[in-house]
């Protein structure tokens, strides 16, 4: 590979991937601002008094917007040395899902709208403010999540049995007559008014019906906590750990360089090498 072509996509690849530098920053906005506008175009397409009046002007711009995307993918690809890393990449799987609902709607009608898929490239954003520094308590509420799901899912299961239990004598107590067809029906009763939704579409009429209908309304308050607390719980122990002092690189990613041979984001502030894979970083 010569020189000049090596040039050409280190300079691409700054600009693409980059937000520290002046044309970084001015392609990112420009991008945010696309992609904004497509989501737009897409939501007001949906609109069939405004669609039959600005159809022609909704489809020329959604293909402005959908060939330009087209070519930012493609430099996207050809700018990194391990294009398959970026096209498996979150953001990679994103950006063709972006891409291609339009291309597919010339074969099947109505796809297109699949296009407000494009909403998700607005993540973009974290690193392009470098509002990376924010994200440590999310971080937090991730793991902490994560930490509880077995108790989570224990807590679900016991649910669920209560709602078989309950639906089963509202279906006996009740039956046809007032709306408890079958046992399923009555199962998606008590779940509706055990999380106090309370849709409406089905109501006890006997006395018998309405107490235990009462009695699972006021469960519903103490189950709702619960998982509540058990991720609260997780997330003041995860967060005590994270801010011990004694760990080491608490310090969060401010950089916004993205590493062109593995992709490898959040970088340390004024970091030479990728943390990831050693490659050197631009200055």
């Amino acid at each position: 590979m010569s020189t000049a072509t090596t040039n050409w996509k280190t300079k691409l690849h700054d600009i693409i991937y980059e937000a520290d530098t002046r044309a970084g920053k001015l392609f990112d906005v420009i991008l945010l601002m696309a992609i904004i506008a497509s989501v737009v175009l897409v939501m007001l397409e949906s609109i069939e008094s405004f669609d039959q009046k600005f159809h022609d002007f909704l489809n020329i711009s959604e293909w402005i917007i959908t060939v330009l995307f087209s070519i930012e993918y493609i430099a996207r690809i050809v700018t990194v040395k391990k294009p398959l890393k970026y096209i498996t990449s979150f953001y990679g799987i994103i950006d063709l899902l972006s891409t291609i609902p339009k291309y597919i709607s010339l074969i099947f009608g109505g796809i297109h709208a699949l296009a407000a898929l494009r909403a998700l490239r607005l993540l973009r954003v974290f690193r392009i403010l470098k509002l990376a520094r924010y994200l440590g308590a999310s971080q937090v509420l991730t793991s902490a999540i994560k930490a509880s799901k077995a108790k989570i899912s224990v807590f679900l299961f016991a649910v669920l049995i209560l709602c078989i239990i309950f639906g089963t004598l509202m279906y006996l107590i009740e039956g046809a007559a007032s709306g408890f067809t079958s046992i399923p029906v009555s199962v998606y009763w008590c779940i509706v008014t055990l999380t106090t939704v309370g849709f409406g579409d089905i109501a006890p009429v006997t006395p018998i019906g309405q107490f235990i209908a009462a009695l699972i309304m006021i469960l519903g308050y103490g189950i709702i906590a619960v998982p509540t607390g058990i991720v609260s719980a997780e997330y003041t122990s995860h967060s005590n750990k994270k801010q011990n002092p004694s760990k080491p690189n608490n310090e969060l990613p401010l950089n916004s360089q993205s590493c062109e041979n593995c992709l490898a984001e959040n970088h340390r502030d004024h970091a030479r090498h990728c943390y990831n894979c050693g490659e050197k970083l631009y200055e």
